[in-house]
């Protein structure tokens, strides 16, 4: 198991929003992501938590270019955008980002599968179905991994090579408590249907807090880390945490077990 290191450049994400807008804050942080195990940092200009104020193209461009410009060369992993425009998508590439990372699963901007083709980039396609647009998911795991299937086929038709993409069934975007529970008890199904290696994103998130059964924020890295060992158990190809060293001390735990074991 990966894990993909979460770098926000933005005033107001959930969990981090503010601590890294200043530039070279945000390097350091990106460099000690890489010094504490992360396989890859993802920054993100934009925050996608509920009731978030979105952000222009330019304000995104403007936060997120320059610090992957700048860690694009102090750094020897990939960079991956996270954003669900198509521009930003073309000009992070263009700076050094190496992976794109579409909340809307190439859905939301008609321009998205054509640059993610034409840069040669991975991509990471999540799931993501607001109630208010779309209406409420009843079939869980065959509705989203359906949606899932048809995001892959978008970018697919583009041009896009089946082996660089990845799929996140998207906890917390669009789905109940119970829903995003049940995707995580299940989420070894998603790689057999889908076919590409699973992303996990659930660091920090309501859905920790609801599994811990507390609101103390001060333990959700012990929560996230647990649902690291539990994915590592079903098979889950990355992990995208705030807390990195963390959640690869305890990859290494589940490693070392196994190979005991085997």
């Amino acid at each position: 198991m990966k894990i993909m290191g979460i770098l926000n450049v933005t005033p107001d994400s959930f969990s981090d929003g503010g601590n890294y807008v200043d530039i070279e804050k945000a390097v350091a942080h990106g460099k000690q992501m890489v010094i504490d195990g992360a396989d890859m940092i993802d920054i993100g200009g934009e925050s996608t938590r509920p009731g978030a104020r979105a952000v222009t193209l330019e304000e995104e461009l403007a936060r997120v270019i320059p610090v992957i410009k700048r860690l694009k060369a102090e750094i020897d992993i990939p960079i991956s955008v996270d954003t669900y425009k198509a521009e930003v998508a073309r000009q992070a590439v263009e700076a050094g980002a190496s992976v794109i990372n579409d909340i809307s699963g190439a859905k939301l901007d008609l321009n998205m599968p054509k640059v993610m083709a034409e840069s040669g980039a991975q991509v990471i396609l999540m799931h993501n179905r607001p109630h208010s647009e779309e209406g409420e998911i009843v079939q869980l795991h065959e509705e989203v991994i359906a949606e899932l299937k048809a995001s892959i086929e978008l970018v697919t038709r583009a041009g896009v090579s089946p082996d660089k993409i990845m799929a996140d069934p998207g906890i917390g975007f669009g789905k109940t408590m119970v829903q995003n529970a049940e995707i995580l008890k299940n989420i070894d199904h998603y790689h057999d249907s889908l076919g590409v290696p699973i992303l996990l994103g659930v660091s920090k998130k309501r859905t920790v807090r609801a599994l811990m059964e507390s609101d103390d924020v001060d333990m959700l890295t012990t929560g996230t880390v647990a649902t690291t060992c539990y994915a590592y158990t079903k098979g889950v190809s990355y992990i995208r945490v705030h807390d990195v060293k963390e959640n690869k001390l305890a990859i290494n735990v589940m490693e070392n077990l196994k190979e005991q074991l085997l």
